[in-house]
């Protein structure tokens, strides 16, 4: 589906997740960009700075920054350099999440406390880190928009501490929610069905994870990064100007089948 531009005509977004092409943090990207929106992506190593430069190429002047969301000193430089060179930020997309491999298999019984800090520093802590950043420069009202997952709500498996992660995730946007309000700031999640990523291919059994999800949702068919690219476009533009707090489900409707 394409969505003409002018619907984000002259507003400012930050990006923060894009790895590579597959990333659904890049389909979002493609929606917004298709809208009229002005980008900054961020890069968390040179390695991955690549990939997202030679992809921001056919976007109109972006910035592209190095920042690791596990670092506060990178996350004050790099909302200072949007500071400086737009003076505002409309929207921001948190698509950041990560655990060690070992954690992602076996039992969640046996994680351990630094897989557990891990997991919950760089997938759930994060976004309150990256918001309170982002707040002083959305002085006009704005929108956040972070990415989750079913595991968050319900046993998925061998997605163990993710899942612990997720459901703190999902928690931090109603209580980012509920702070930010008063500024018309808006927060929410996505959660999308399994989508074949860089991130995923790091779950043990992520392939008959798909299968299932294709054969049990009401819409037999796997998510697309499309998809979720055209809800994150509805969240951080006025379309979705009255919904905050929330979990939004594209996942084809698998959230509401009987397991």
């Amino acid at each position: 589906m394409t969505i003409k531009g002018g619907l984000l005509e002259g507003k400012r977004g930050l990006i923060i997740g894009v790895a590579n092409k597959r990333s659904i943090a890049w389909g979002i990207t493609q929606k917004v960009a298709e809208a009229g929106a002005q980008l900054c992506l961020t890069y968390q190593n040179e390695r991955l700075g690549e990939n997202v430069r030679e992809l921001a190429a056919d976007l109109k002047h972006p910035l592209i920054l190095p920042m690791d969301v596990g670092s506060d000193s990178q996350i004050v430089m790099a909302f200072d350099e949007i500071r400086k060179k737009w003076g505002k930020l409309d929207f921001l997309v948190h698509a950041v999440a990560y655990a060690p491999r070992q954690a992602l298999e076996g039992r969640f019984l046996d994680t351990s406390r630094e897989d557990f800090r891990v997991a919950h520093d760089i997938s759930a802590y994060s976004l309150a880190a990256v918001s309170h950043a982002a707040a002083p420069l959305m002085a006009e009202g704005g929108s956040i928009v972070t990415l989750s997952y079913l595991g968050g709500t319900r046993v998925v498996p061998n997605y163990n501490v993710m899942g612990v992660a997720k459901a703190s995730l999902e928690a931090s946007v109603r209580y980012l929610a509920a702070d930010l309000g008063p500024q018309g700031i808006r927060v929410n999640a996505i959660s999308a069905g399994p989508i074949k990523t860089l991130a995923a291919s790091g779950i043990s059994g992520f392939g008959s994870m798909l299968k299932h999800h294709r054969t049990r949702t009401p819409l037999q068919k796997d998510t697309d990064q499309e998809e979720v690219g055209d809800a994150g476009l509805f969240l951080v533009s006025a379309m979705g100007r009255g919904i905050t707090g929330q979990v939004l489900y594209v996942d084809g409707g698998y959230s509401i089948m009987a397991d």
